[in-house]
């Protein structure tokens, strides 16, 4: 993942009172970077561990309405976390070369490179 020199990176936390922090950074070896990138790890993690939870809770007809709403409220959590995960990460992403062909018409938004590396 190629960073922007001068973009700002929005980081897997927000402030007490909820609002969005931004990092604005040169390179991706910062420390606050690294640790950025380890709570990103750590909730996309979380995420996929939430979803087997949530799985397991719905798969069972047994199961209450209390239960419900707890697996729901962690699914919400969960699912918010990964979003902004994916938010942060998609912006990140390098701008294709302005350049190729055909471009102009193309609304913007995420676009994948034709060759993705191994």
């Amino acid at each position: 993942m190629t960073a922007h020199t001068n973009a700002l990176r929005l980081l897997p936390w927000t402030t007490p009172e909820g609002k969005p922090c931004f990092l604005s950074a040169n390179a991706d070896a910062g420390v606050l970077s690294q640790l950025a990138d380890s709570v990103e790890a750590a909730q996309t993690s979380t995420g996929t561990e939430v979803l087997g939870g949530a799985r397991a809770v719905l798969a069972d007809p047994k199961v209450g309405d209390r239960e419900l709403r707890f697996a729901l409220a962690r699914v919400t959590e969960a699912l918010g976390d990964v979003l902004r995960v994916a938010e942060s990460r998609g912006a990140r992403l390098s701008a294709p070369d302005d350049s190729e062909e055909g471009d102009e018409d193309e609304e913007d938004g995420p676009r994948q490179p034709a060759e993705v590396p191994e």
